[in-house]
């Protein structure tokens, strides 16, 4: 088939069933992935005594984590635009595996650590996989599948709540990192014999220094973020990584301004589409976060402290799975109102659901189905705009850079999702209550930290509002790669229809 001629539809009926399998394919891959984030949860206070360490060390378990999904999730989006998505999908899924044997094998701290780094750096999945799916599927199903794709990351952390519970309950805790790997042998066996390999390429050099500035400066930001309350707001050890991360950073834009092939072409994230669906982002993946920081302690406190519900971690990891549930069903209803009045208004419907579900925690947090119903509500509304996300981030950018934008918005969430932390942390820090012989969070903690979810979701409307409307889509730049008739190193996509042979459903 020759570049100048489309690609046959793949809408059809012998299509149908194989564009069905790569969409289940790829959203159970962003499930296993997104389990690694509540993995550990059940067995955090008693990593100290399991590893022969002290608790801020412990600690390093789940922080690892944290910095190298960051690292890896631009990095990996980017290698991918440039040497094949799927390639760089089935790397990201061995070293998920190869993370969770290191985990289940290890007794000290440093293995675990090792481990759970290792599990970081499959983040990529996600963003990676909502690539694929704009390579492959028909213009009719794109918007359903890469809702539902981006709904994973939420749809993973509720389910695997529970389910490590269970395990850790009833199994040695190394079973949970061999239930971890068990599960990506089986998504990487998936994607190698049912995902086919985009041919959307950029090709081009690898941009180390980028990677490694970049690497530096989240690195800087996010451990200041992460381990503030621990070492001090006002500490210098707090405070000279705020400020590594200013200068590094600054550093780097300049750098990345300057060179030919960079790891993040800045020039496409300050359109404005772009810049503040990512801004937004930042917004929501607060609002996601506070959810999952409050109700699980609001569900173990003791009915003693006259707030408190007195259920088990498994319990509260029940109550918390609908969550996930609700966030995959909002996938095709997102995709429709994001089809008829465009992903800007799907993004603010989100947030106003978020907002009015915070604001409804308030005065609802005295039973279970209340605590059931809120974080439905909640779950409603991320479903919404995690599925709008990731269409106006594809509305603005060219099918070559599809890897690299989603993987800079996927890491828009997760510094969302570690300020949402570090901030809840410090506000139940700060209000608690005394009961017997031990400070806990007070009930009026709690109400603060939803108002804080709140208000971010009503931040998220707000900087949405600016987002530009939907142009049709003849006014839409074109790829370069639309027009290619010999592909060079900017647009290797041999065998691949132009990008302006597909109608865009937004």
């Amino acid at each position: 088939m020759s570049h100048a001629q489309p690609r046959p539809a793949v809408s059809g009926e012998s299509a149908a069933p194989r564009a069905n399998v790569v969409v289940a394919v790829l959203a159970f891959g962003g499930i296993v992935v997104s389990l690694m984030q509540t993995l550990v949860i059940p067995i955090v206070p008693e990593l100290p005594k399991l590893l022969n360490a002290s608790a801020s060390n412990a600690a390093w378990a789940v922080t690892a984590t944290l910095l190298a999904a960051a690292v890896a999730t631009p990095v990996m989006g980017r290698l991918g635009d440039m040497y094949g998505k799927r390639l760089m999908l089935l790397t990201s899924v061995v070293m998920l595996v190869a993370g969770s044997v290191t985990a289940a094998l290890s007794d000290t701290l440093v293995p675990m650590i090792i481990g759970r780094a290792l599990q970081g750096l499959a983040s990529g999945v996600i963003p990676l996989g909502i690539s694929i799916m704009r390579d492959e599927l028909p213009a009719e199903r794109l918007g359903s599948a890469t809702a539902l794709m981006s709904a994973s990351l939420g749809v993973g952390g509720a389910l695997g709540l529970p389910a490590a519970a269970l395990i850790a309950d009833h199994f040695d805790w190394h079973v949970l990192f061999w239930t971890s790997a068990a599960l990506g042998v089986v998504a990487a066996l998936l994607v190698l014999f049912l995902v086919p390999e985009s041919k959307v390429r950029t090709g081009g050099r690898f941009d180390l220094p980028g990677a490694l500035g970049m690497a530096a400066g989240l690195v800087c930001l996010l451990l200041g973020i992460s381990k503030g309350a621990d070492w001090g707001w006002s500490s210098g050890t707090t405070l000279g990584l705020f400020g590594a991360a200013v200068v590094v950073l600054l550093a780097w834009g300049f750098y990345e301004l300057r060179t030919r092939e960079p790891l993040v072409d800045l020039r496409t994230t300050a359109r404005r589409q772009v810049l503040v669906t990512n801004l937004a982002s930042i917004a929501f993946g607060f609002s996601m976060f506070a959810m999952s920081l409050v109700l699980p302690q609001l569900l173990q406190l003791p009915e003693a402290t006259g707030y408190g519900l007195g259920k088990s971690l498994l319990d509260a990891g029940l109550v918390m799975a609908p969550t996930g549930l609700v966030m995959m069903a909002m996938a095709p209803l997102s995709a429709l109102i994001s089809k008829n009045f465009g992903p800007k208004v799907t993004l603010m419907c989100g947030a106003v659901i978020v907002a009015a579900g915070y604001g409804l925690n308030i005065v609802l947090m005295d039973a279970v189905w209340q605590l059931v119903l809120v974080s439905c509500i909640v779950g409603a509304g991320i479903g919404f705009a995690y599925g709008a996300m990731p269409a106006l981030i594809m509305g603005a950018v060219d099918p070559h850079e599809t890897a690299a934008a989603n993987s800079l918005n996927t890491l828009m969430r997760s510094i969302g999702t570690s300020t949402a932390s570090a901030v809840a942390g410090v506000i139940l820090a700060q209000m608690t209550t005394v009961f017997g012989s031990t400070a806990v969070p007070s009930e009026n903690g709690f109400k603060v930290v939803m108002a804080a979810g709140s208000g971010a979701a009503l931040l998220a409307l707000f900087v949405a509002a600016f987002i530009p409307r939907r142009k049709p889509a003849a006014a839409t730049r074109p790829s370069p790669c639309a027009t290619a008739t010999s592909p060079g190193p900017r647009c290797r996509s041999a065998g691949r229809r132009p990008a302006a042979s597909r109608s865009s459903p937004w």
